[in-house]
């Protein structure tokens, strides 16, 4: 059965905002299934958190985040109810790349808040035996508390033992050899790993989580049905996302020489934020680069989550990101030195494609 609960806005706003941070929790789902409000009802009303569950969705496939594009917009409540109802939009697109790119986005952004929550002011301030709130609930909520183990260490990166078999449930030997376990230390049944490292794990059990279930059945009963002809615009809307996606020109030669400019401005910096790393990474995966060359030539870029992020945006299962659209890249303010071709385009990859075709012709008729 679906259905979506509400108390009173003064009752669970306290809860909301803790809660919608981490709306994959057992703790969330149990604050909304309280509720006497059905989506087919929250639909039908125009409610802004069917507004927010498709913009959640559409970031998730076109973007790698859900994080929205006009930060600040949505409240609390509109960030926890959603969560089930992008669920539910995920399920009717009825698309496994969908699926394993929703539930990718959601562990990406779920990572990205953990870090924000630890580097902040007041956690820095906090003394190494002094347990971290947003990591101890974290662990409890995956059943890790008695798996992992934080060891002294310098207080801003300490480290942490895990337990071999939890270790092994959630560690993926495609991230790179060093996670494979004959390339790590263990001592009476635990892998001593980095703080990132445990961000890393913790973002699995995320993408876990949130990829169980789905897609489900929404249809098969008259609200299930009701739900579904509700969604269907939504549901066509992202559909055609997809489509747009896989019209993307392919371009098998890479000449930085033609890249946008927003993208060599990317590569040319000294540091960069997860999203423009991301970015910048999916470009360059998007012309057939492997994690070993991107490292080599674009040093920015080389990190511990290299790997990782490569082995994502590859195109080995059909999920393949895209490069953010410029849309995106104006978005989070990396549209930089736009030029006359920028105007004429909406993607990076559609440049990087014009530059590279007018580059080939002024050569042939020289």
């Amino acid at each position: 059965m679906i259905c979506i609960a509400l108390t009173t806005t003064s009752a669970v706003s306290t809860t909301m905002r803790r809660l919608y941070r981490r709306t994959f929790s057992r703790a969330a789902r149990a604050a909304v299934q309280r509720a006497d409000i059905s989506p087919p009802q929250l639909v039908t009303e125009g409610d802004p958190a069917v507004e927010r569950a498709r913009e959640r969705v559409e970031r998730a496939l076109m973007s790698g985040t859900i994080a929205s594009e006009t930060p600040g917009r949505w409240s609390d409540r509109d960030e926890l109810l959603s969560y089930p109802i992008a669920r539910i939009l995920v399920s009717l697109v009825d698309v496994r790349a969908a699926v394993e790119k929703y539930a990718e986005a959601e562990a990406a952004t779920a990572h990205e808040r953990l870090r924000a929550d630890l580097t902040a002011e007041d956690a820095e301030l906090r003394s190494v035996s002094t347990p971290r709130a947003d990591l101890d609930t974290l662990l409890a909520e995956f059943d890790l508390t008695d798996a992992v183990t934080q060891e002294a260490g310098d207080r801003h990166d300490p480290w942490f033992r895990v337990d071999v078999t939890a270790y092994l449930r959630l560690a993926n030997p495609d991230w790179g050899d060093g996670w494979r376990l004959v390339n790590r230390d263990l001592t009476a049944g635990e892998v001593p790993v980095q703080t990132e490292e445990l961000h890393r794990l913790l973002r699995e059990a995320v993408r876990r989580r949130v990829v169980d279930g789905l897609p489900f059945d929404v249809r098969g009963s008259a609200a299930g049905d009701e739900l579904a002809a509700a969604l269907d615009d939504d549901v066509r809307t992202l559909r055609d996302r997809l489509a747009d996606r896989e019209r993307l020109p392919s371009v098998d030669t890479v000449e930085p020489a033609q890249f946008p400019p927003c993208m060599t401005a990317l590569l040319d910096r000294d540091e960069l934020a997860d999203h423009a790393a991301f970015a910048a990474t999916a470009f360059l995966v998007s012309l057939g680069l492997d994690a070993d060359t991107i490292a080599e030539r674009w040093p920015v870029l080389d990190d511990d989550a290299l790997d990782y992020r490569v082995a994502v945006l590859d195109d080995t299962d059909g999920s393949q990101y895209p490069a953010p659209s410029c849309v995106t890249m104006q978005t989070f303010g990396d549209c930089v030195n736009p030029d006359e071709r920028c105007e004429t385009i909406d993607h990076p990859l559609r440049y990087y494609a014009g530059a590279v075709a007018s580059a080939d012709a002024t050569e042939a008729d020289d």
